[in-house]
């Protein structure tokens, strides 16, 4: 663990604060989850106004705080005629959408992309080869046909799409191979679930990462982001696909579905991105984070890529004897930036807030520059 002794007492925006009074700029958004930023008032008043009025009501019972936001994110998914529910965590939006797809299409098998991360916990978790098909992209030449040719598509009830996090390594799916799976899934009558936990909400320069793929999702499970910081997710259904479900006997009861708290904060992040325009913030910072890591890289031969969309973003290292991705890590963090880093992939990466801007982005590069030409090891 980093800096276990290091205790964080404040925020604001994009820094935070620790007991000593020194500042970090967030790299991380906390865990890809502070949108809008550590302390953000506009929520916080939010919160404040609805725990006034009630915060939880059971999932037997509506607000009307809850149809307000349901609206909201229909309305971003182009859902006319859809139904929202809003459970708390990334985790149990996939599941959900995992576990309707499953009730409402009546195939035995789900198509996935291998060593995408999907959920923590239950059928989307585990993935057993009794239900789950897996596509290896490392093995992808280029040619969508010859790849999907041994597909059994007209038993498969969903493709469950992960739009290019990868467990947070940023690997951006062929968008032709993607298509071409859309168009065989929906040909054979199984539906489209994608999991934006981490990709919606502007983080890749878009609502939705999807959109990158010209894909018409039937499922759409949010997370993270959309409650910035505060623990909600979203679950975004068709009105074909909400129809089928309330016919059918899917029966799923949470203590905080649909709480009246939640709801509130996604209404207001929703609010204020599009007030702000925060989405094409994102997309123009997320070039210019581009722009000043492939800068980086061409001055140091230990980056072997760069790679990313918007404000996901990834600089994948060489193996060096003389530093490693921990004392890399470890420097920049005593610099004040808070960067990821996932060791398996030798991957340090940056998903900062939407609300990030170019002096911050510039400041961190100029650390990570002075890092790298330590004892010249560039």
């Amino acid at each position: 663990m980093l800096n276990p002794n290091i205790n964080i007492v404040s925020s604001e925006n994009c820094y935070i604060i620790d007991e000593n009074g020194k500042k970090y700029v967030d790299f991380e958004a906390g865990v890809w989850s502070a949108s809008l930023g550590h302390n953000n008032k506009e929520i916080n008043a939010a919160m404040i106004r609805q725990m006034n009025e009630i915060s939880h009501v059971g999932y037997r019972y509506t607000t009307k705080i809850v149809d307000k936001a349901a609206g909201k994110v229909l309305d971003l998914l182009g859902f006319d005629g859809g139904k929202c529910v809003f459970l708390s965590s990334g985790s149990e939006a996939v599941e959900f959408g995992v576990k309707i797809a499953k009730k409402v299409i009546d195939k035995p098998y789900f198509l996935y992309l291998n060593n995408y991360y999907l959920s923590a916990y239950g059928i989307s978790a585990n993935r057993s080869k009794e239900d789950w098909i897996p596509l290896d992209l490392s093995e992808y030449k280029g040619n969508a046909e010859d790849f999907l040719a041994h597909i059994p598509f007209d038993k498969i009830a969903a493709f469950v799409f992960e739009p290019g996090n990868a467990s947070g390594t940023a690997q951006l799916p062929p968008k032709e191979l993607i298509k071409a799976i859309e168009d065989k899934i929906k040909a054979c009558g199984g539906v489209i679930v994608v999991d934006e936990v981490t990709t919606g909400i502007g983080r890749t320069g878009k609502w939705f990462g999807y959109e990158h793929y010209n894909m018409s999702p039937d499922i759409v499970c949010l997370g993270k982001g959309i409650g910035g910081g505060y623990p909600v997710s979203v679950i975004g259904m068709v009105k074909d696909i909400a129809d089928l479900v309330e016919k059918s006997d899917f029966v799923y009861a949470q203590s905080h579905q649909d709480d009246p708290l939640g709801c509130a904060v996604v209404y207001e992040v929703i609010s204020i991105i599009e007030r702000d325009k925060l989405i094409q913030k994102a997309a123009d910072m997320g070039k210019i984070l581009e722009r000043e890591l492939k800068s980086l890289m061409a001055r140091h031969n230990i980056i072997k890529e760069v790679r990313g969309v918007g404000l996901m973003y990834v600089i994948e290292l060489n193996q060096r004897e003389d530093i490693t991705l921990d004392e890399i890590h470890k420097a920049i963090f005593d610099a004040g930036y808070i960067a990821g880093l996932r060791p398996q992939a030798n991957v340090l990466r940056f998903y900062p807030p939407l609300t990030i801007e170019e002096g911050q982005i510039k400041g961190l590069v100029r650390a990570l520059d002075n890092v790298l030409c330590v004892d010249n090891i560039s």
